[in-house]
C-alpha cells in the first residue's frame, strides 16, 4: 500500500513535530487516509526498545485499525500486533512489539500495562477524557520520555474540553474547505 502525495506530506510534517516536540496530533477529514497515516508515522518512531500503544475507544475500530496497519506495514515486516480487548489482554511487551489497545479494557487493566515508547490515540478528541488521561498518565510514569500521538478528523469537543492538555501543536491539518479553520484551535 502506498501513500498518496497529500498523505506523504503529512506523515512528514507530523513525523517532524512528533520529533521536536514529543507529541503532536494530526487533523485530516473523514476518507483522507488517517489509519494509514497512522500506520505510516508509527513506523517512522518505532521505539527498539519499548512497544507501541494504538488506543482505540471501539472494538471495531481495534480490529479495524489492527488490520489497516498489518496491510500497510506487511505482516513479513512486524510481529503480530496483539489485541487487548474484551476477549484478549495478551501484551506484546517486546521493544518494536506492537498492539492495539480499547480504551474501556486498557483502564481496567493499567496495572498490566508495560512502559510503552510511543502511544498513538485514534480518534484523539477524546483524549481529554479522564479515562484517556489517566492511561496517558500511567504511560508516562512508566516512561517520561512518552511520544504521542493522535488523529482526528474532529478536533473540536462537544463538552469544549481542551486537548493542549494532551496535545501542544499540530503536526499538519488537511483541509477541505476554508470554512474549516474557523472552527479548528490547532492550526
Amino acid at each position: 500500500m502506498l501513500l498518496r502525495n497529500r498523505q506523504v506530506t503529512f506523515v512528514d510534517k507530523c513525523d517532524a513535530a512528533l520529533k521536536l516536540k514529543g507529541n503532536t496530533i494530526g487533523i485530516a477529514p473523514t476518507g483522507a487516509g488517517k489509519t494509514v497515516m497512522m500506520s505510516a508515522i508509527g513506523l517512522k518512531n518505532k521505539p527498539k526498545d519499548l512497544p507501541t500503544v494504538i488506543l482505540q475507544h471501539r472494538d471495531e475500530l481495534v480490529t479495524q485499525n489492527c488490520n489497516e496497519f498489518i496491510e500497510y506495514a506487511g505482516i513479513r515486516n512486524i510481529r503480530k500486533p496483539m489485541k487487548i480487548d474484551a476477549s484478549s489482554k495478551a501484551w506484546d511487551r517486546a521493544g518494536g512489539g506492537w498492539n492495539f489497545a480499547m480504551v474501556q479494557t486498557l483502564i481496567k487493566n493499567l496495572e498490566a500495562m508495560p512502559p510503552v515508547g510511543l502511544l498513538m490515540i485514534d480518534e484523539a478528541h477524546h483524549a481529554a477524557a479522564n479515562s484517556y488521561l489517566q492511561i496517558i498518565a500511567k504511560a508516562k510514569e512508566l516512561n517520561p520520555k512518552l511520544l504521542i500521538y493522535g488523529t482526528t478528523a474532529t478536533p473540536n469537543r462537544g463538552d469544549r474540553k481542551a486537548l493542549r492538555t494532551v496535545f501542544d501543536n499540530c503536526g499538519d491539518q488537511i483541509q477541505i474547505g476554508a470554512t474549516y479553520l474557523r472552527f479548528v484551535p490547532f492550526c
